[in-house]
């Protein structure tokens, strides 16, 4: 298997572990603040990298190095999660699910002026492509719903913690050496996560209460933490090292398809003819921004 086949496939892996933790987290919401279970899901992630972090000497030596570079990186990640908590104290899933599908847009904006990576008249065609597939599977075929969809604080609020995801996105390439460890740099990414969250959680005075966490909803997290935090930070890092910031975001426009999916499997979902349509369109966008040209 080749290297780029390889992390097509990773991408993908990662984009339903994501879409995994869009169901999950709804089965956690409302029991503790979402920075508070975020901050959780850093320090496991962490805390499962420990020892193989600190029993390599190799894995070691790069932490030191590592450290400024990740803290950069760890910093977008953070924000974007505090954006987007706080944004859904004021606006609604439905409405920061399609204005998340503007991502994969932005990202080839900054790479623009960061990469020297130019944005054709086709690839603006495919980005919108791409948003009305997503916003056809968000709306599930509801054209009132789509009407009715209009900008709060919420919204605005949202509007900037994507373009912390975009920047998350960029660093990870940007700041990429050569003589990297991988997986030094996911566990400083997450511990830098660490430090950000606490940060948060004592500017906005939110307690802990994580004893207010059950069992079934630890099992919950165990997932977030470990499936949809850490696999899927080595996923996206090891992906967007090779093929770069743009192409790792157009998988964006899956991430409400496999939402979708693993909802309708899991029983909490139907799908229409509207909302399959809007797969295939979002797939089919996604599908041209890897491989139609290699300027997108």
């Amino acid at each position: 298997m080749s290297k780029e086949l390889n992390s097509h496939l990773i991408i993908i892996l990662a984009t339903f572990l994501v879409g995994g933790s869009f169901v999950i987290s709804q089965k956690l919401s409302g029991i503790i603040d979402p920075i508070s279970i975020t901050l959780l899901r850093f320090v496991i992630a962490s805390l499962v990298l420990v020892p193989i972090i600190f029993l390599n000497q190799n894995y070691r030596k790069k932490l030191i190095p590592t450290f400024n570079r990740a803290m950069i990186i760890s910093f977008f990640y953070s924000l974007f999660f505090i954006g987007l908590f706080k944004a859904l104290e004021y606006t609604t899933a439905l409405n920061t699910g399609t204005i998340f599908t503007l991502v994969p847009f932005i990202t080839a904006v900054f790479s623009i002026f960061i990469f020297n990576q130019k944005i054709s008249l086709m690839s603006y065609l495919v980005y919108f492509i791409g948003i009305i597939g997503t916003s056809m599977v968000v709306f599930r075929g509801n054209l009132e719903l789509f009407i009715s969809l209009s900008l709060n604080n919420g919204d605005i609020i949202f509007l900037l913690a994507i373009f912390s995801m975009a920047l998350y996105s960029i660093c990870m390439k940007y700041f990429h050496k050569e003589d990297d460890e991988l997986i030094v740099l996911v566990f400083m990414t997450l511990f830098g996560g660490v430090i950000w969250m606490s940060l948060s959680l004592i500017i906005f005075d939110i307690p802990l209460n994580w004893t207010k966490i059950g069992t079934e909803e630890f099992l919950y997290i165990i997932y977030l933490s470990i499936l949809a935090t850490l696999v899927t930070s080595y996923l996206y890092q090891r992906g967007t090292i090779f093929l770069g910031p743009k192409k790792v975001m157009a998988y964006i426009y899956l991430n409400p398809t496999a939402i979708v999916i693993i909802s309708f499997l899991s029983g909490l979902e139907k799908i229409n003819l509207f909302m399959l349509l809007g797969i295939l369109i979002s797939a089919l966008a996604t599908f041209i921004l890897l491989y139609k040209n290699k300027n997108i």
